[in-house]
């Protein structure tokens, strides 16, 4: 099972899955080129197709032929690119709160953090993240724990460059006219109060992807696989088990080559 995370590019996004999933498959989680581990400055023109040959480069540095891919935002635009791209690598693919095409509003949301970065600074940037990630609610409840995660991720920033070039992939990616072409079984997740990408993006995907299925959870924002993930995780389990594809007992985390 591969793990492929959003903007931030922190494989760690994943660790409310990790205890679940590593009871039944090998997990590879990674951050993405130019973030984290992989710390690095990205080549012009790079684009999602860049990101889905980065994960081809991943399995094969780790002896796996096909797996089980789930991918949050920008990652699950690396998913949708890889099942055009190589669709024989994957068994599933799991869409977590992703699109075919980046709606109007969630580029006016990355617009309005990119000003913060560009004319206050990478702590204004990080600062906003919670809002755009959580409900109000659970950001409240969870204030010192935010507080942390800020500063983890203002000392880890990937850097404006990068950011910028991430962006600017996901912005472009459209693969409206190609969905009907993915053969391979999909779960597509989502929740009905992100604030980033709205749910009626993974809608339109499970109604256009042919053999995908559609789970909603109520609350929880972009992050609701970290703010309750037991629901989820739940699903996910239940999806994967019906993929066809034997599971093993060890587990891994891999970076790029």
């Amino acid at each position: 099972m591969l793990l492929s995370t959003g903007l931030g590019g922190f494989g760690a996004f994943w660790k409310p899955q990790l205890a679940a999933l590593e009871q039944r498959f090998r997990v590879i989680v990674y951050d993405h080129r130019g973030c984290g581990a992989n710390a690095g400055p990205l080549p012009n023109g790079y684009a999602i197709a860049h990101m889905a040959d980065d994960v081809v480069e991943i399995l094969d540095a780790a002896g796996v032929g096909r797996c089980h891919f789930a991918g949050h935002a920008l990652g699950g635009l690396v998913g949708l690119e890889l099942a055009l791209k190589s669709p024989e690598r994957l068994a599933t693919l799991t869409l977590v709160n992703a699109w075919a095409a980046v709606s109007l509003h969630t580029l006016r949301c990355f617009e309005a953090r990119l000003a913060l970065l560009r004319h206050v600074g990478v702590e204004a940037y990080v600062k906003a993240q919670p809002i755009f990630l959580y409900s109000a609610a659970h950001a409240a409840a969870n204030a010192e724990a935010i507080d942390r995660e800020v500063a983890h991720a203002i000392a880890a920033f990937q850097g404006e460059e990068t950011l910028l070039r991430r962006v600017s992939a996901l912005s472009a990616f459209d693969v409206r006219d190609r969905l009907g072409e993915i053969a391979v079984p999909t779960l597509v997740a989502a929740s009905r109060d992100d604030v980033l990408a709205p749910w009626t993006a993974s809608r339109d995907l499970a109604e256009r992807l042919p053999a995908a299925e559609l789970w909603m959870a109520e609350s929880g924002g972009h992050a609701f696989t970290v703010v309750d993930p037991k629901p989820f995780n739940d699903v996910l389990l239940h999806f994967l088990a019906k993929g066809g594809m034997p599971a093993s007992s060890s587990n891994a985390a891999d970076g790029l080559s």
